[in-house]
């Protein structure tokens, strides 16, 4: 099932009656609205003039909802979620810590394998050289000694956007400002999937930063940038004002979660394909398993 993602950026008290999410309003010429709960997979909260009762939150918890809120620059800056992920977590959880280091440096392996091919395939999309990339994809060792991923990402941002002075920075010009929100997104989805499949989003396969509260989700959501650099490479294209995160962009944006990604040759939400990420993991830690499960970029 696809779970919606709702989007408030605008005063609003929210409550819970029923299993509902009930939406109110300070105009008084707006109507009450109610969502229910168990359709909901995000929740963006962007207003600093939002309330939502303990009673909300709790039931947003219980149904695995990510709920998100921003900073006042409107970017996603931190991830409500659930002490209990998953029934058999703890034990999920010493299988993640007992993992070998050469287990770890496989999956890396595998991970950044899986994002040089994507790109690779994204620029082909876009009838742009992919050479390169290809060959590096192929050139990957255990662990990415020779960091491949990196060297790969300043080249596919060099190529991608024919955008004078652009190159791939968090506080650089635009769209790096659709990107980070984009990124923000995906993100929570990553960090939601690994709740549910009762891991561990700080402790990395390959990140290591002890400042990093998320470091597995960003190992794991390595392959799944392309796809948001192509959303937002075609919101470049239609031309539109990008300066600024509109609303228009925004809802594009948080369109992420369900948009269509190709996993193990069929085509799924990237939201449930992530989930299918996140068990490859766990199996992977298990010791049923030595492959990752990632989206090919088409």
């Amino acid at each position: 099932m696809i779970k919606r993602t709702l989007f408030f950026g605008n005063p609003a008290y929210l409550s819970t009656h029923n299993e509902q999410l009930v939406v109110s309003f300070p105009e008084a010429d707006k109507k009450e609205a109610t969502i229910p709960i168990e359709d909901l997979g995000y929740v963006v909260l962007e207003d600093p003039q939002i309330t939502i009762t303990n009673g909300l939150l709790m039931k947003l918890v219980q149904n695995k909802t990510a709920v998100i809120s921003c900073d006042r620059q409107h970017l996603p800056c931190s991830l409500f979620q659930p002490l209990v992920g998953h029934t058999e977590q703890t034990e999920r959880m010493h299988q993640q810590l007992s993992a070998s280091l050469p287990l770890n440096k496989q999956l890396w392996q595998q991970t950044v394998m899986a994002k040089i091919e994507n790109q690779a395939n994204h620029l082909l999309v876009r009838d742009k050289n992919a050479l390169k990339l290809k060959r590096w994809a192929r050139e990957v060792k255990s662990g990415d000694t020779q960091n491949h991923e990196a060297i790969a990402a300043a080249y596919y941002f060099q190529n991608l956007f024919d955008i004078e002075g652009f190159s791939r920075n968090q506080k650089g010009i635009p769209p790096n400002n659709l990107l980070n929100y984009g990124y923000a997104i995906l993100r929570a989805v990553t960090a939601r999937a690994l709740c549910s499949s009762g891991l561990l989003p700080s402790v990395g396969i390959h990140h290591r930063n002890k400042y990093n509260a998320f470091c597995l989700a960003d190992d794991i959501m390595e392959p799944y940038r392309p796809f948001i650099d192509a959303m937002v490479y075609d919101i470049v294209e239609t031309g539109c004002n990008i300066e600024e995160l509109n609303t228009n962009i925004k809802r594009q944006l948080l369109c992420i979660p369900a948009m269509d990604v190709i996993i193990d040759g069929k085509q799924s939400p990237l939201m449930n394909a992530m989930s299918r990420t996140t068990n490859s993991l766990h199996e992977c830690f298990l010791g049923i398993s030595r492959k990752m499960l990632y989206p090919d970029f088409r």
